[in-house]
Protein backbone atom coordinates (compact mmCIF):
# COMPACT_ATOMS: atom_id res chain seq x y z
CA UNK A 1 0.00 0.00 0.00
CA UNK A 2 2.91 2.50 0.98
CA UNK A 3 4.82 1.37 -2.08
CA UNK A 4 1.21 2.57 -4.05
CA UNK A 5 0.50 5.41 -2.65
CA UNK A 6 4.52 6.75 -3.61
CA UNK A 7 3.51 6.13 -6.59
CA UNK A 8 0.62 8.64 -6.76
CA UNK A 9 1.55 10.77 -4.38
CA UNK A 10 3.75 12.74 -7.55
CA UNK A 11 0.23 12.59 -9.23
CA UNK A 12 -1.55 14.53 -7.06
CA UNK A 13 0.76 17.08 -5.85
CA UNK A 14 2.82 17.92 -8.78
CA UNK A 15 6.24 19.70 -9.22
CA UNK A 16 6.40 22.73 -10.47
CA UNK A 17 9.81 22.61 -11.24
CA UNK A 18 9.13 22.03 -15.50
CA UNK A 19 12.23 23.44 -16.75
CA UNK A 20 16.06 22.97 -15.71
CA UNK A 21 16.62 26.56 -17.08
CA UNK A 22 14.99 28.62 -19.29
CA UNK A 23 16.74 28.79 -22.90
CA UNK A 24 16.22 31.01 -25.62
CA UNK A 25 12.51 30.43 -27.23
CA UNK A 26 12.82 29.61 -31.09
CA UNK A 27 10.97 31.06 -33.61
CA UNK A 28 10.40 30.21 -37.18
CA UNK A 29 10.57 32.43 -40.08
CA UNK A 30 10.41 31.67 -43.76
CA UNK A 31 11.23 32.86 -47.10
CA UNK A 32 10.21 32.27 -51.14
CA UNK A 33 12.25 32.15 -53.38
CA UNK A 34 12.22 32.13 -57.00
CA UNK A 35 15.42 30.75 -58.06
CA UNK A 36 17.83 28.44 -56.62
CA UNK A 37 20.54 31.93 -56.95
CA UNK A 38 18.18 34.22 -54.90
CA UNK A 39 19.20 35.38 -51.39
CA UNK A 40 16.29 35.88 -48.73
CA UNK A 41 16.24 38.86 -47.99
CA UNK A 42 11.87 39.08 -46.66
CA UNK A 43 11.66 36.64 -43.90
CA UNK A 44 8.35 36.04 -42.69
CA UNK A 45 7.55 35.04 -39.05
CA UNK A 46 5.27 31.31 -38.93
CA UNK A 47 2.11 31.24 -37.20
CA UNK A 48 2.70 34.65 -35.53
CA UNK A 49 0.86 34.91 -31.85
CA UNK A 50 -2.25 36.69 -31.96
CA UNK A 51 -2.10 40.52 -30.60
CA UNK A 52 -5.42 39.92 -28.15
CA UNK A 53 -7.47 36.91 -27.45
CA UNK A 54 -11.10 37.39 -25.70
CA UNK A 55 -11.97 35.43 -22.80
CA UNK A 56 -14.44 33.45 -24.77
CA UNK A 57 -11.68 32.31 -27.52
CA UNK A 58 -8.94 31.86 -24.18
CA UNK A 59 -11.35 29.18 -23.12
CA UNK A 60 -12.49 27.83 -26.43
CA UNK A 61 -8.48 26.84 -26.66
CA UNK A 62 -7.93 25.03 -23.63
CA UNK A 63 -10.66 22.86 -24.72
CA UNK A 64 -9.98 22.55 -28.53
CA UNK A 65 -6.45 23.93 -30.37
CA UNK A 66 -4.75 21.69 -32.53
CA UNK A 67 -3.07 24.50 -34.33
CA UNK A 68 -1.15 25.46 -31.09
CA UNK A 69 -0.82 21.71 -30.52
CA UNK A 70 1.01 21.81 -33.73
CA UNK A 71 2.97 24.82 -33.10
CA UNK A 72 4.37 23.24 -29.86
CA UNK A 73 5.36 20.34 -32.26
CA UNK A 74 6.91 22.71 -34.33
CA UNK A 75 8.96 24.22 -31.55
CA UNK A 76 10.20 20.86 -30.44
CA UNK A 77 11.81 19.92 -33.90
CA UNK A 78 13.02 23.73 -33.96
CA UNK A 79 15.04 23.32 -30.49
CA UNK A 80 15.86 19.94 -31.27
CA UNK A 81 17.34 21.36 -34.59
CA UNK A 82 19.39 23.69 -31.94
CA UNK A 83 20.64 21.30 -30.19
CA UNK A 84 22.06 18.53 -33.10
CA UNK A 85 20.03 19.47 -36.51
CA UNK A 86 18.68 16.40 -37.92
CA UNK A 87 16.84 15.81 -41.42
CA UNK A 88 13.58 14.53 -39.85
CA UNK A 89 13.25 17.92 -37.76
CA UNK A 90 13.95 20.06 -40.81
CA UNK A 91 12.06 18.02 -43.00
CA UNK A 92 8.78 18.09 -40.16
CA UNK A 93 9.30 22.06 -40.31
CA UNK A 94 9.12 22.51 -44.24
CA UNK A 95 6.10 20.54 -44.67
CA UNK A 96 3.65 22.40 -42.25
CA UNK A 97 5.09 25.53 -43.57
CA UNK A 98 4.00 24.17 -47.10
CA UNK A 99 0.83 23.30 -46.05
CA UNK A 100 0.00 25.88 -44.62
CA UNK A 101 1.10 28.13 -47.95
CA UNK A 102 -2.25 29.28 -49.84
CA UNK A 103 -1.88 28.97 -54.20
CA UNK A 104 -1.95 33.03 -54.45
CA UNK A 105 0.40 33.90 -51.49
CA UNK A 106 2.75 31.52 -54.28
CA UNK A 107 3.09 33.60 -57.14
CA UNK A 108 6.07 32.41 -58.87
CA UNK A 109 7.90 31.57 -56.15
CA UNK A 110 9.75 28.14 -56.82
CA UNK A 111 11.67 27.62 -53.41
CA UNK A 112 11.16 27.92 -49.42
CA UNK A 113 13.36 27.93 -47.07
CA UNK A 114 12.96 28.86 -43.18
CA UNK A 115 15.05 29.82 -40.49
CA UNK A 116 15.54 29.96 -36.87
CA UNK A 117 15.46 32.77 -34.62
CA UNK A 118 16.13 32.44 -30.90
CA UNK A 119 14.69 35.55 -28.85
CA UNK A 120 16.28 36.43 -25.45
CA UNK A 121 15.59 39.06 -23.22
CA UNK A 122 19.18 40.77 -22.10
CA UNK A 123 18.04 43.28 -19.59
CA UNK A 124 15.43 45.31 -20.30
CA UNK A 125 15.08 44.98 -24.27
CA UNK A 126 14.82 41.23 -26.47
CA UNK A 127 17.63 40.32 -28.83
CA UNK A 128 17.24 37.92 -31.54
CA UNK A 129 20.17 35.73 -32.92
CA UNK A 130 19.99 33.55 -36.08
CA UNK A 131 21.00 30.09 -35.08
CA UNK A 132 19.63 28.12 -38.06
CA UNK A 133 18.88 27.90 -41.99
CA UNK A 134 17.34 25.34 -43.36
CA UNK A 135 18.39 23.86 -47.18
CA UNK A 136 16.42 25.44 -50.11
CA UNK A 137 13.40 23.23 -50.63
CA UNK A 138 10.85 23.10 -54.13
CA UNK A 139 7.56 24.21 -54.12
CA UNK A 140 5.59 21.48 -55.38
CA UNK A 141 2.26 22.23 -56.94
Amino acid sequence: MLNTLKLLLPALLPSWRFFDFIAPSPRIQFALLRSEDEVPNDWVLFRPRPAYLSFTQMLGRMVWNPVWNESLFMVSCAERIIEQPTQHSEDEILKRIRFELAADMLGDMKYIQFRLVTVQRVEKELVEEFVFQSRLEPIVR
